[in-house]
């Protein structure tokens, strides 16, 4: 350990700004890497939450299309259409409504700001100050 320090020591002071920058150089490397995986991923995220959106719409107007159909066809023998038709309009509201929020709230919960990266790059940062003084 005493022969690592003296080494150390004995070590130029050009010698040592170039191990920091090449040191510095590593680490901004390696953070840029962990901030593209984490929004890599975050993005991923976003990507199937509105994919789900999308999902939810089709199938709502798809359910909508299909249940006026058959049930205002069914429910005109005993009510009048109009009323067979306003009735099952509510209910496929209903379910879309529902799809339709729980994507939004899914989205709108979604953190985008690569945390773990700025707090990676704060101790970076006091780490440098650390080396440099």
């Amino acid at each position: 350990m005493a022969q690592q320090q003296m080494v150390k020591d004995e070590r130029s002071l050009g010698d040592l700004f170039s191990e920091l920058a090449s040191e510095t150089g590593t680490l901004v490397r390696q953070e840029v890497s962990l901030a593209q995986a984490e929004l890599t991923k975050k993005a991923t995220d976003v990507g199937k939450n509105v994919g789900y959106l999308v999902v939810g719409g089709a199938v709502a107007y798809a359910a909508a299309l299909a249940l006026i159909a058959a049930v205002i066809i069914g429910l005109s023998y005993f009510i009048p259409a109009w009323a067979a038709a306003l009735m099952v309009g509510v209910i496929v509201g209903v379910v879309a409504f529902m799809m339709i929020s729980s994507a939004l709230a899914a989205l709108k919960r979604t953190d985008l700001a690569p945390r773990e990266s700025v707090e990676s790059l704060k101790e970076d940062a006091q780490w440098l100050k650390d080396q440099v003084s």
